[in-house]
């Protein structure tokens, strides 16, 4: 959808067309859930904030004036809504998880779990399981902005690395290149003992 289309889409869409806001969600719904969850760092959080960007937008649509695009409307929206979220659940101290099964990359079937866990089986395993996830999210955070958004939209999204080069504006090998600094710096922070 063009930047013309998508305004008659838009005005569609603020005289009442469910159909046409449909297509605006369907145009932006990946872009916001992976912006929210940048943030959030847990996808059950960042599809009930993606959810309620759109039931928000929609609800204030007839009031949207058009002084910024929609999409920078609609992502202001999510990143608002985002850090509310992100601000209730700092204050009540609660530990924060990403998804470890996502498929990696191109290599389907391996997952971030895979590349990184020591394997560890027995009794303890749950225990140990627990502590992986944690470490995994506690080094998400030190990861350089560019370089979490662009694991989360790999990894977590399985976004394809042509989309992702597109929403990025940057070529593919810049982007493989990105995944690949992302993932060595996410594995040194890890640490050898998470490492096959």
């Amino acid at each position: 959808m063009d930047n013309e289309s998508e305004e008659l889409t838009l005005n569609r869409a603020r005289k009442g067309d469910l159909d046409a806001y449909n297509q605006l969600v369907l145009k932006y719904q990946e872009r916001i859930f992976a912006k929210v969850f940048s943030m959030l760092r847990n996808s059950q959080d960042a599809e009930e904030i993606t959810q309620d960007t759109f039931i928000r937008a929609h609800r204030a649509l007839a009031t949207f004036r058009g002084n910024a695009s929609f999409s920078t409307w609609i992502y202001q929206i999510g990143t608002n809504l985002a850090r509310n979220r992100y601000w209730y659940w700092k204050r009540r101290k609660r530990d924060e998880s990403m998804s470890l099964d996502a498929d990696l990359g191109e290599d389907a079937g391996a997952t971030l779990h895979d590349i990184l866990s020591d394997g560890a089986q027995g009794p303890g395993h749950e225990a140990q399981h627990n502590e992986f996830v944690k470490k995994v999210a506690d080094c998400m955070e030190q990861l350089k902005p560019e370089h979490a958004l662009i694991l989360t939209m790999r990894n977590v999204q399985n976004i394809s690395y042509e989309d992702i080069a597109q929403e990025l504006g940057l070529s593919i090998g810049t982007v493989k290149s990105r995944i690949n600094r992302a993932r060595g710096a996410l594995r040194e922070l890890m640490g050898d003992e998470y490492l096959k």
